[in-house]
C-alpha cells in the first residue's frame, strides 16, 4: 500500500452553474463546498485543511474567512489546470503524515459572466523566458495550434481526428443535464467551423463558463463510515515540461514522466484503466496527453481516438462528463476530472455511466503545451 492509500475522498461536488452573473466566485466556492460536505455526510466543522487556487495570490486567505475556516493544513499551488488533481494528492500526502484528517478543496470562478475570454491573452513579460516569445506575440491558443501543426507535420495526423475527439465529448455532453452544449455534433462541424488559430477550428477549442466544484478527503478509516462508498487513491505523480533553455520537442508532455510513476504507484497498467479523464483544453491535448502517458505510441494518437474507441462503450472512454469542450471550463478544469472519476467510480452516472468503472486515471494540465507546462496524473480505484 502507498502512502497515498491512507488516505480516500470521501465527497464531492460540482456547481451546476454555466452561467451566473449574480453570484460571486465566492458564494460558488460556498456552495461547492457545503455540497461536497453533505455529499460525504460532514460539515464545515469537521474541515481541518484547506486547499485553493485561482482566487488571486493570498485568496485562498480570504476565502478560508469567508468560509470560517482556520485549517492546520493548506495548500494553495497554483500550476494551471492540473492544480485540483495535484491538492488532492497533497491532502493524501497530508493526512498519512498526520498533518489533517478533513481536508476540502474548492475551486469557483464566474469567467463567463465577467466576460473573460480564457486563453487569448499574452505571456506575463515579467517571466525571464518569455523575453524569446513576447516579442511574437504568442497566447495559449497559438502555443497549443504550434503544437497541432507540429503533430500533423511530422505524423500525419489530420484535421479530422482531431474532430473525432470534439464530437465524442458532445456525444457524452449530451447525457449530462448539465452541460453548457449538448447538441450533437458531427467531424463536418467541426471542420466547418471557423479555424481560429490553424489548424485549431472554432470546435476544437474548449468551451468558457462560470462553475465550481469542491472534493473531500479524509482518512481512509474514517470514510469508511461516511455517508459515500469512498473512493481510493491508488497512485499519483507530478511534474513540469518546459524548453529548457531552447531545446523543446512540441509534442513532448509533462505527462510521459507522471503517468509512467503513477500506474507503477497504483500497481496497474494501462489495460486495467476504465475510465480516463483528461485535461481537454483543446482536441490537441487530449491527442498528445494519450500518446504521452502511453496509451499509444507517439504519433499513433490521431488513429487512437478513431473507430468508437474513446466513445461510451469502446476500449477506453474518455471525459464522460462532457469535458471542457462541451461541458464546463470555468478556466482551471482540474477539479471536474476528479468529480466526475469519483461519480463514475461510485455508479452515479445514470446513462452515461462506464460499465463496470473499477480503476480510473486523472490527468491534468496546466500552461501551455510547447513552452512550459504542469501535468498530475492520478490513479483512483473503486472500494
Amino acid at each position: 500500500m502507498s502512502a497515498l492509500e491512507r488516505a480516500a475522498i470521501a465527497g464531492v461536488y460540482e456547481h451546476p452553474t454555466r452561467w451566473a452573473p449574480e453570484k460571486t466566485l465566492y458564494q460558488i466556492c460556498a456552495e461547492s463546498a457545503r455540497g461536497a460536505l453533505a455529499d460525504a455526510g460532514l460539515t464545515m466543522a469537521d474541515v481541518d485543511g484547506f486547499c485553493a487556487a485561482g482566487i488571486g495570490p493570498i485568496g485562498i486567505m480570504t476565502l478560508a474567512e469567508h468560509l470560517d475556516l482556520t485549517p492546520r493544513f493548506h495548500d494553495s499551488t497554483n500550476i494551471g489546470g492540473s492544480s485540483f488533481v495535484a491538492h488532492v494528492l497533497h491532502a493524501a500526502a497530508a493526512i498519512a503524515a498526520g498533518l489533517s484528517e478533513v481536508v476540502l478543496i474548492v475551486y469557483g470562478s464566474t469567467a463567463s459572466s465577467e466576460r473573460f475570454a480564457v486563453g487569448t491573452g499574452g505571456l506575463n513579460t515579467g517571466d525571464p523566458p518569455d523575453q524569446f516569445e513576447v516579442p511574437f506575440g504568442p497566447t495559449v491558443l497559438n502555443a497549443y495550434a504550434l503544437c497541432a501543426q507540429r503533430h500533423m507535420h511530422e505524423f500525419g495526423t489530420t484535421a479530422e481526428q482531431l474532430a473525432e475527439i470534439a464530437v465524442t465529448t458532445r456525444r457524452h455532453a449530451g447525457m449530462n443535464p448539465v452541460a453548457k452544449f449538448r447538441d450533437p455534433i458531427s467531424v463536418a462541424d467541426v471542420l466547418a467551423s471557423r479555424v481560429v488559430s490553424s489548424p485549431l477550428h472554432l470546435l476544437d477549442c474548449c468551451i468558457i463558463s462560470d462553475g465550481g466544484g469542491a472534493v473531500v478527503v479524509t482518512s481512509a478509516e474514517r470514510a469508511r463510515d461516511l455517508r459515500q462508498r469512498p473512493v481510493r487513491i491508488l497512485g499519483g505523480a507530478e511534474s513540469l515540461c518546459h524548453t529548457s533553455m531552447g531545446r523543446r520537442d512540441l509534442t513532448d508532455m509533462a505527462a510521459k514522466q507522471t503517468g509512467a510513476r503513477a500506474l507503477a504507484m497504483a500497481g496497474v497498467g494501462h489495460a486495467d484503466i476504465d475510465l480516463c479523464m483528461l485535461y481537454d483544453s483543446f482536441t490537441i491535448t487530449v491527442l498528445l496527453t494519450l500518446e504521452n502517458l502511453g496509451f499509444c505510441k507517439k504519433g499513433e494518437g490521431g488513429g487512437f481516438v478513431q473507430g468508437g474507441r474513446i466513445g461510451l462503450g469502446g476500449a477506453l472512454p474518455i471525459n464522460t462528463d462532457g469535458g471542457g469542450l462541451s461541458s464546463n471550463h470555468p478556466g482551471m478544469r482540474g477539479i471536474f476530472l476528479v468529480i466526475e472519476a469519483v461519480k463514475q467510480l461510485r455508479g452515479e452516472c445514470g446513462e452515461r455511466q462506464v460499465g463496470n468503472c473499477e480503476v480510473a486515471l486523472c490527468h491534468g494540465t496546466g500552461g501551455m503545451l510547447g513552452l512550459r507546462h504542469s501535468g498530475v496524473t492520478m490513479i483512483l480505484g473503486r472500494s
